[in-house]
């Protein structure tokens, strides 16, 4: 799906990408404290270090920041799944590398991750199409490191078993954000990626009948 072109009046794309950055950090904290209808661009601009003037240089509205907060995610996700994966690719280790990049990258925008869920009913029409895409095409990640898996003779799994496997794993990963109430002070991050891993991959190996251990 193409993505949503958000119109900046400013022409220098690195610092586009600097002063959305700097709204995101800004929005994410208000919305979770007040809720995207009560926040206003002028304390999205405040937040963000600079005058509502300059905001609108960069967006034109406020929907165009909660779409930016939730297209963030999914680039972050894709990025970190993107490294280090094609050495071994297609085996057991790759996949744990794919689920660990995962879980890390949600604890690091933990915020963003709540913001999304909370607020993503408030995006325009046209925006909430592509960022539930997003989340689909994020779940196809894992499935295509599964079906190398498969493929590879590492684990054998049905088409559905592999579909589910890849949401499990993506519901696994917020769910660090969304009970860190309860989770993180249970669990380090480093314990909590590793025993999802190893409940993920027990689950696979006693359902799917895995030929080796990760």
């Amino acid at each position: 799906m193409k993505k949503r072109e958000v119109l900046a009046s400013v022409k220098d794309e690195r610092l586009v990408q600097k002063r959305r950055d700097q709204m995101i950090k800004g929005a994410v904290t208000l919305f979770k404290e007040k809720g995207f209808h009560r926040t206003t661009t002028r304390e999205i601009a405040k937040a963000a270090g600079f005058s509502i003037g300059t905001l609108y240089e960069y967006i034109r509205s406020k929907e165009d920041v909660l779409y930016l907060v939730c297209d963030s995610i999914y680039d972050h996700v894709r990025e970190r799944l993107e490294e280090d994966l094609e050495q071994n690719i297609g085996t057991l280790s790759s996949l744990k590398l794919g689920v660990g990049h995962y879980f890390r990258v949600v604890d690091e925008m933990q915020d963003e991750v709540l913001v999304m869920y909370q607020e993503a009913k408030s995006l325009t029409k046209d925006a909430l199409p592509y960022v539930l895409k997003k989340e689909f095409e994020m779940a196809a990640m894992f499935e295509s490191l599964i079906v190398r898996c498969v493929e590879n003779g590492e684990l054998q799994l049905s088409e559905k078993q592999i579909e589910l496997i890849s949401h499990n794993i993506i519901v696994k990963g917020q769910m660090w954000a969304f009970r860190r109430w309860a989770l993180q002070k249970l669990y380090t991050l480093d314990e909590y990626i590793e025993l999802q891993t190893e409940q993920l991959f027990h689950g696979i190996q006693s359902s799917g009948h895995a030929k080796c251990e990760p």
